[in-house]
């Protein structure tokens, strides 16, 4: 033991065993020694304790919140790594906010709640933890506010697929505070290489012969070119950004800034002077999100073409809010409505990053447009203290709208109307409206695709989709990805892949799938259908989120090898249908097929091997809450009467001792 405990004489000689203590004196009266929790004359103490001086504490609280991780020296090299970029630098924006408050006058308090990576989890007992941590996640966040009982106002910074989801979930819960969230930004593009999202397909094409090692080394070192930020697609993180900033809890061009660089740390220092305009005139997060401005969200997440996440998130947000939850016949017309007006990764036509739709104009550069179309609720409030309308009328004229354009003009000679485009511009283009909601005997309950992302390729010029095929049933992503790796799928497969919802798996991300059938060159041939989820940046006929999921009895646990399938989607109207129609020698109509489908016994499909019981229990609060049509929330009141129907009924049949 003394090699690992042993210690200096002379450090043993100078241990302390009592202080002086902080000079001065804490701004007591005698109102606050007479009535004043407890609690809150002992935070005067801790405050002074850790350094702050008595004289300043006067000063409104306000507590900044973030998904900070990993940790750097003084000259900001690592010291112990986070769990991606997406949080690596938001300790700067924290700072930044920080001192702006303290500047104000104010007493700026910090917490963190870090937050896992999707693309570091993929394909891994990682991905179990990925969609259920967003709802602890939200717990914690809304813990940590209701414990600084002091706060006057809250100020959440987060970028990524679940930490910003959440982060935004608990701050709608403050429906008397004022919040503001603060998008941790993109990173940049490698010069020369590839972005994060391909960068992930480079086992599967090296299996297939079409990368060698050298170069999956090489790419794979330069496809984060800068240490913060989100992925430069527009996945879950960037999508989240954007939902965020459409919401209005966020500033007017503050989504999917570079991290950082200047203008992203001088958002920090005007996000915090929003929130302290906000609290000194009493404008609080129940004036922001209602029902206008969720719809504004839901809106705008269609004109980006964004991440098929937010499906779970923004109703979620909307419960948060005590908003109407929207339906998915709200999204459906949604999206019929709202032409898809941004040409960025991963969905094209031209693949740009997300760096440059900032330049381009960001958010309120897409809300011009929908607002000529007359989209927009404009009479929302927002954290500028002004309304949508209003927020709109500067960006038009301002002149950071024009900077931003130029600068982007010089710096990848690009034009900003080439990244976000009128609906004319976008119809050249050929850019369909973002989202389907397949039906069928294989998903009563219904599923998901981001049509606009099918492959251009395979739609005929009436904007349809059509595959029938044959099924190659798996009932694991592991499963799927060991097929296509070894080649055992091909060009005109169906690949269904149950058994991967919520009850199975946490409901993870198939991207390992997705981006594998993207990037190989067959890829665009197979169709795959699944009751787990996509990752932000998948595209292609890729169809999830397959209700009801495998392991609650859905069809799609019933299916097997050699099943035709049919398969037709119309990016138009935004119609789909997936329909088991029997076997090559023995075909059936759709109705036919549920029939037969109904009869069948369940494929033997059990949840996946090691998953968490804290997992298992998200699973089952989610599914009595309501499920991933509602957001995958908790539904206290539903959870609450659900466990009292059962205690009744187990103390009706005495399967429980009556406490």
């Amino acid at each position: 033991m003394d090699h690992l405990l042993s210690t200096a004489s002379e450090t043993i000689k100078n241990i302390q065993t009592k202080a002086k203590g902080p000079e001065g004196k804490l701004p007591l009266t005698d109102y606050m020694l007479r009535n004043a929790p407890s609690g809150d004359l002992f935070g005067l103490s801790q405050n002074v304790g850790m350094g702050w001086s008595p004289n300043n504490l006067r000063g409104k609280e306000v507590l900044l919140l973030s998904t900070q991780g990993g940790m750097k020296d003084s000259e900001g090299f690592p010291i112990a790594l986070g769990y991606h970029t997406g949080h690596w630098e938001v300790d700067q924006l924290m700072k930044e906010a920080a001192m702006e408050i303290n500047r104000a006058g104010g007493i700026p308090f910090a917490a963190y709640v870090s937050d896992p990576c999707d693309g570091r989890s993929q394909g891994t007992t990682g991905m179990f933890d990925s969609f259920p941590y967003r709802n602890d996640a939200a717990i914690v966040y809304r813990r940590l506010i209701r414990s600084l009982p002091t706060r006057k106002a809250v100020i959440g910074i987060a970028t990524c697929d679940k930490g910003l989801p959440a982060m935004m979930l608990a701050l709608a819960s403050m429906h008397d505070l004022p919040t503001i969230v603060i998008p941790g930004g993109v990173t940049l593009p490698p010069e020369y290489g590839e972005d994060a999202g391909k960068i992930q397909t480079i086992g599967a094409r090296y299996s297939a012969n079409e990368i060698t090692l050298e170069e999956a080394a090489e790419l794979g070192c330069r496809a984060c070119a800068t240490p913060g930020g989100g992925c430069q697609f527009l996945g879950t993180a960037a999508t989240a950004q954007v939902v965020s900033e459409a919401l209005g809890l966020s500033l007017p061009h503050s989504a999917l800034a570079p991290s950082g660089q200047q203008i992203w740390r001088e958002m920090a220092r005007n996000s915090a002077r929003a929130v302290i305009e906000m609290e000194q005139r009493r404008i609080t997060t129940k004036d922001i999100l209602t029902d206008k401005s969720i719809h504004n969200a839901m809106v705008v997440h269609a004109a980006f073409g964004g991440s098929t996440n937010l499906l779970l998130h923004i109703p979620a947000i909307a419960y948060a809010a005590g908003c109407t939850i929207p339906t998915v016949e709200d999204w459906i017309k949604v999206n019929r409505q709202t032409p898809r007006l941004v040409s960025v990764l991963p969905n094209g036509p031209e693949y740009h990053p997300t760096v440059r739709a900032y330049l381009a104009g960001g958010v309120p550069e897409v809300m011009l447009h929908l607002r000529k179309l007359g989209l927009l609720n404009e009479d929302v409030m927002t954290v500028t203290g002004k309304t949508l309308r209003e927020n709109l009328e500067w960006w038009e004229q301002s002149e950071r709208r024009r900077k931003m354009k130029e600068r982007l003009k010089k710096a990848d000679n690009i034009e900003a109307y080439e990244v976000i485009m009128s609906k004319e511009q976008a119809k050249k283009k050929g850019m369909t409206s973002t989202i389907t909601f397949p039906t069928g005997n294989i998903a009563p309950e219904g599923s998901v695709i981001k049509s606009t992302s099918i492959d251009r390729e395979k739609i005929d010029e009436n904007g349809i989709f059509y595959h029938k095929g044959e099924a190659k049933v798996f009932t694991s992503e592991r499963d799927g990805i060991r097929a296509i790796r070894q080649g055992k799928i091909a060009a005109g497969d169906i690949m269904i892949v149950s058994g991967c919802g919520p009850l199975g798996t946490g409901m993870e991300e198939t991207y390992q799938l997705t981006s594998a059938l993207k990037h190989l060159s067959f890829g665009k041939h197979v169709t795959l259908i699944t009751d787990a989820r996509f990752s932000g940046v998948s595209t292609g006929a890729c169809i999830g989120h397959v209700g009801p999921e495998g392991l609650a009895d859905g069809p799609i646990g019933k299916l097997r090898d050699g099943d035709i399938i049919e398969v037709k989607i119309d990016t138009v109207n935004l119609e789909g249908r997936v329909n088991f129609l029997g076997t090559k020698d023995h075909p059936v109509s759709p109705e036919e097929g549920s029939r037969i489908l109904s009869e069948r016994k369940p494929n033997e499909i059990k949840p996946a091997d090691g998953l968490p019981d804290d997992t298992r229990l998200w699973a089952a609060l989610q599914k009595v809450s309501g499920g991933t049509w509602r957001g995958s929330i908790y539904d206290v009141d539903r959870i609450i009467e659900v466990l009292e129907a059962g205690e009744k009924a187990l103390r009706k049949n005495n399967e429980i001792e009556v406490l």
